[in-house]
């Protein structure tokens, strides 16, 4: 009896955690770009490429409902103005949910735009932007989306950008029901991306070229209609392994967040009062 008490909670983390370990060839599969998008170096390394006549995209194997997602990426180097990479979990459907990250590029020497938002049942239009504190193209950076019942938390190098609470109980859309895979993409938007427009994509630059390592995915997994976690992803195991399931933002890391914000903060739709003129959403008065 002690031994079987003892290898329970063992067994539940390895439900919850389905890849402590990156290995591309086992937990995504390329799904668009002709031979663009490559995995190499053993499933250790992956690349997505873009040119004129197309770009490229993979997706995990996996659904999720609730997880924590890490993905260390290197971003298109040099002039990537018109370029977008993206980092996202979405849902099927006409009235799906999305987390997303979504890298907008720039001409060589000015910093990338990171635009996030978040949908649920298709609808969206809560964007907060960034300008990133580093050079993402010069080594790989971790970008990380945690979303349980209670929030979605966006991070970069551990360290929180954004929050996105559960407030269902203001009348505020909430992901919550929906299973999402990971997607991540690189694609030419030259007629919105850079400066709305203004900056095309410098096409002799071309191929462009994003890399991707440490794909972690700790997540309730879902799959034939059920859940890898306990109780249908309504609790978690104590300890580490787990705890993003029911994981808050302390003082610290809320300071941390605030200190982004205050200083790299482009766009925030909370204060965007032009775009609301019947009053701002009622998430934004209650944050």
């Amino acid at each position: 009896m002690a031994i079987i008490s003892y290898l329970l909670p063992l067994f539940l983390l390895l439900i919850i955690i389905s890849s402590a370990s990156a290995n591309f060839q086992r937990d995504v599969e390329i799904t668009w770009g002709d031979g663009r998008g490559q995995i190499k170096n053993n499933g250790e390394l992956l690349t997505l490429s873009l040119d004129k006549s197309s770009g490229s995209g993979f997706q995990s194997k996996n659904e999720y409902l609730f997880g924590k997602i890490d993905m260390q990426m290197k971003l298109v180097p040099g002039n990537s103005a018109g370029t977008v990479t993206t980092l996202y979990l979405k849902s099927p459907g006409t009235t799906w949910d999305e987390i997303d990250f979504e890298f907008l590029g720039n001409s060589s020497g000015d910093p990338y735009t990171l635009h996030t938002n978040v949908y649920t049942q298709g609808k969206g239009d809560k964007e907060q932007q960034f300008k990133l504190w580093f050079d993402p193209t010069a080594d790989f950076h971790t970008y990380s989306i945690l979303w349980n019942p209670q929030r979605i938390i966006f991070t970069v190098d551990g360290t929180p950008i954004r929050e996105f609470k559960n407030m269902e109980s203001l009348g505020t859309l909430f992901p919550k029901n929906k299973p999402m895979r990971m997607y991540s993409s690189l694609w030419n938007a030259d007629d919105w991306a850079t400066r709305g427009g203004l900056v095309k994509t410098d096409w002799s630059k071309a191929p462009f070229t994003a890399t991707y390592r440490g794909f972690k995915q700790e997540a309730c997994v879902w799959s034939n209609g059920k859940s890898s976690c306990p109780n249908g992803s309504k609790q978690g195991t104590t300890g580490t392994s787990g705890s993003w399931l029911s994981q808050q933002l302390d003082s610290t890391a809320q300071q941390r967040m605030r200190w982004v914000q205050r200083n790299y903060m482009i766009y925030n739709y909370c204060t965007d009062s032009k775009r609301f003129p019947q009053g701002l959403p009622k998430e934004c008065l209650a944050a």
